[in-house]
């Protein structure tokens, strides 16, 4: 029998290294999760495995390995032909991959990014439950993978609208800030995507290097201030300020499928991107263990506010982490979301674990007097 949920997290290869070192080690896949290896060279050492149990994910192999394993007791879950994404991947997406085939004759339609999204659209309604499956197998190991990466670390989260432009100050200022957190050892997560999230990355990616290399980038990226009416355009820009800047910071950057019409933007070293908007946003927060910083934005960062007053209010997630509002006219006459957030947390342990600042260069400083 397959060893019970939550026992394996010691026995899951997610690379043929891993795999090739348990084999030389014990000489035995019995009870281990082998995720979306490809083991086509590997048949000789499949059929003289012990595989008791073993589940394999995705893992492409010969047909007469196959029929072994299931024999010998192993669960094989083979690759799904003809998906432009993998459900059973076992890391995060990075940018290159995500905007693979960029600089083709058919841009940022041809990525598999673009064609994951085109893949979303013809099955998000169509009721096939094994569509349903595949979406939820593939955000289920995104998640996975997104923990995996993530453990031990300080994760603080950076929220803000996708209309920022490139080459305004709001954006310069997102950037400083992501840099200035980054170079604090934490670690920035976004929702991936552009506006104040690509800046916010942007300065994570901007970190290691000399301050200058921060307002060069701004001026590169300025001259193709949004990813509209042209993704490839926008995004071609990015990739240049990372050709000439090779080896920036890392930082994180978990979009989402569901909202097509935002790109993922190339600054995050690790992207962890969903089908599911409600698991990606509950993730995003849930994860920020060091706090969040919002900036100004609409609807979607007001949701992300409360989302994350909730547990903190109710103190489900443990000790209440701080939250950052910034600008203040924005947060208190044009959307005045920091009256609501005074008063849920006026006589709470939140209430002091969260701060209202007049511009982004306060929000650091906000944040480290709180966590």
């Amino acid at each position: 029998m397959p060893a019970p949920p939550g026992t394996t997290s010691d026995r899951e290869i997610e690379t043929l290294a891993e795999f090739d070192a348990t084999l030389s080690g014990s000489g035995s896949l019995a009870h281990h999760r082998v995720q979306a290896v490809d083991l086509t060279e590997r048949t000789d050492r499949l059929l003289a495995a012990d595989v008791t149990g073993a589940v394999f994910l995705g893992c492409p192999m010969d047909p007469a390995a196959a029929a072994r394993v299931r024999a010998a007791g192993a669960l094989v879950f083979p690759p799904v032909p003809g998906l432009p994404f993998d459900p059973y991947r076992g890391h995060l997406y990075t940018p290159d991959e995500l905007f693979e085939g960029l600089s083709g004759p058919r841009g940022y339609d041809a990525t598999p990014d673009a064609r994951a999204y085109a893949w979303f659209q013809r099955t998000k309604t169509d009721g096939d439950v094994f569509a349903s499956m595949l979406r939820a197998v593939h955000d289920d190991s995104v998640s996975d993978a997104l923990d995996e990466l993530l453990v031990g670390a300080r994760v603080v989260g950076v929220m803000g609208g996708h209309a920022m432009r490139r080459g305004t100050e709001e954006y310069a200022g997102a950037a400083r800030l992501g840099r200035t957190l980054t170079r604090a050892g934490l670690t920035v997560a976004t929702g991936g995507g552009p506006g104040a999230m690509e800046a916010a990355n942007l300065g994570g990616y901007a970190a290691p290097f000399a301050d200058g290399m921060l307002d060069q980038a701004l001026q590169v990226l300025g001259k193709t201030p949004s990813f509209t009416p042209s993704v490839t355009d926008w995004a071609a820009a990015a990739f240049e300020v990372r050709g000439r800047w090779p080896g920036g910071g890392a930082s994180v950057g978990i979009p989402t499928w569901f909202y097509g019409h935002e790109p993922p933007n190339a600054f995050a070293a690790h992207l962890a991107k969903y089908f599911a908007n409600a698991t990606r946003e509950d993730g995003l927060l849930a994860r920020s263990n060091a706090g969040v910083i919002f900036l100004p934005g609409a609807a979607g960062t007001v949701q992300e506010i409360f989302d994350n007053a909730t547990p903190n209010y109710y103190g489900s997630r443990g000790e209440p982490t701080p939250m950052v509002l910034v600008d203040r006219d924005h947060w208190t006459r044009e959307l005045p979301a920091w009256p609501l957030l005074q008063a849920l947390a006026r006589g709470r342990a939140m209430e002091a674990r969260i701060a209202l600042v007049d511009s982004v260069d306060e929000a650091g400083e906000a944040l480290a007097r709180m966590v």
